[in-house]
């Protein structure tokens, strides 16, 4: 396995370029099952994600064709409607398939789904929600299995703000006969991406950016291009490494109207940030103020950054108070960065953070995609050498990560290992 051995201490400085949503491409790429045709998506990331999910549309008959970050689907042989628990153990987003497969062939069998160790990600309302659609659902030894002759409208009504249910749903309901109502829609942007796309397609989709969305279900749709919003996470974990090195890092690729809780937090511990057209400049200082900061759905701050976060908090003027209100488990960092100097205590979902004066370089495991970012931003800020193992977690949702972080000035480089 890779890990990352990191000399911290330097200060980042120059220009990255983010890239891709993967998230948003996660929900992109099954809606193709919606029609067949070709389909040609521009601004792909290269990540270990976006490979699982072609690898499984491939098995299902789609051609699929990476060039760069140009993506190209073809899903007119598609004709077979599972998808594998060796396929979606990998990633949890493989349930997407779920409602297009349904939607447009009128089977699906689906595995219960994988990816990040931790968290009670409600798989219940992809299911439940199907089910008002018509669907007829069961679960068999670990899979799916959903029929219908054609799904119908419905009322849905999330009792949580659920990303992966919406987009489900959503998928399922523009080929629905009638007009669905999903309220509580979840209105990430990645949301607002499937839902312009699907547009492009030939959907009838109102309220989008709201949490109230009216599908109404047409008969057809034809295949589109697409060019992928940028990764606003992606965007966010340099914001976070140019903060723990002092440092002066301009983003491109990126829309600050995605971050704009984040950046008014980085601007609360003292980071000056400008703001153009696709760009955003932070200039950090030596001096961290600690922000505390609870996770919330969108337009909240994320949960895909407490961890960064976290790691940024370690080295404040004094001590914060992380809250995650989305996932209770997701701490799995806060051992490793105690390995670091960190001083943080932990209860349930809380999290107190006691800013230290320097952490020290220590050997840290990473357990999942954002704890690890979490520990290469600390270890670029520690004295010394850190080793991060276990960085294939990372592979999942940053694209040559350590090139960028290279590129900006750091000290990091990539070696095979057989430790675990």
């Amino acid at each position: 396995m890779d890990k990352f051995i990191i000399h911290g201490g330097k200060r980042l400085t120059g220009t990255v370029t983010i890239g891709g949503s993967k998230n948003a491409a996660l929900a992109l790429m099954p809606a193709t099952l919606l029609a067949s045709g070709k389909y040609q998506f521009d601004n792909v990331p290269e990540l270990r994600d976006i490979i699982t999910m072609g690898k499984l549309l491939e098995m299902m008959g789609a051609e699929v064709e990476k060039n760069g970050h140009t993506l190209t689907l073809n899903t007119f042989r598609v004709n077979k409607f599972e998808a594998p628990y060796d396929q979606v153990k990998k990633m949890r987003a493989s349930i997407y398939v779920l409602g297009p497969l349904i939607a447009r062939y009128g089977y699906a069998k689906v595995s219960l789904p994988g990816g990040c160790a931790w968290g009670p990600r409600p798989v219940n309302l992809h299911i439940e929600g199907m089910k008002k659609l018509g669907a007829k659902i069961e679960i068999d030894r670990g899979y799916i299995i959903a029929r219908a002759k054609r799904l119908r409208a419905a009322k849905i009504v999330f009792d949580v703000s659920s990303v992966g249910a919406t987009g489900n749903i959503i998928m399922a309901a523009v080929l629905a006969k009638g007009t669905t109502v999903i309220e509580n829609a979840a209105i990430e942007p990645e949301m607002t991406a499937l839902s312009e796309f699907l547009i492009k397609m030939g959907a009838h989709i109102d309220g989008i950016g709201t949490r109230r969305l009216e599908i109404e279900g047409v008969d057809a749709l034809h295949p589109v291009n697409e060019r992928m919003i940028p990764d606003r996470i992606e965007a966010g974990t340099f914001l976070a490494a140019a903060a723990l090195t002092a440092g002066t890092v301009k983003l491109e690729n990126c829309n600050s109207r995605h971050l704009t809780i984040v950046i008014s937090k980085f601007e609360e511990a003292g980071a000056s940030i400008q703001i153009g057209d696709g760009w955003i400049k932070i200039k950090s200082q030596k001096t961290i103020k600690p922000v505390d900061v609870t996770t919330a759905v969108y337009p909240g701050f994320p949960t895909d950054m407490q961890a960064q976060w976290m790691s940024l908090m370690t080295i404040a003027k004094g001590s914060s108070v992380i809250t995650d209100s989305i996932y209770y488990d997701r701490f799995k960092h806060v051992p490793e960065l105690l390995r670091l100097g960190a001083d943080i205590e932990l209860n349930k979902n809380v999290a107190v953070i006691k800013g230290v004066k320097k952490l020290r370089g220590a050997k840290v495991m990473s357990t999942d995609l954002r704890a690890s970012a979490s520990l290469v931003l600390a270890g670029l800020a520690a004295e010394g050498k850190t080793e991060v193992l276990r960085v294939y977690h990372l592979d999942r949702g940053y694209e040559h990560l350590e090139k960028k972080l290279h590129l900006l000035g750091a000290k990091i480089r990539r070696i095979s290992g057989k430790e675990y």
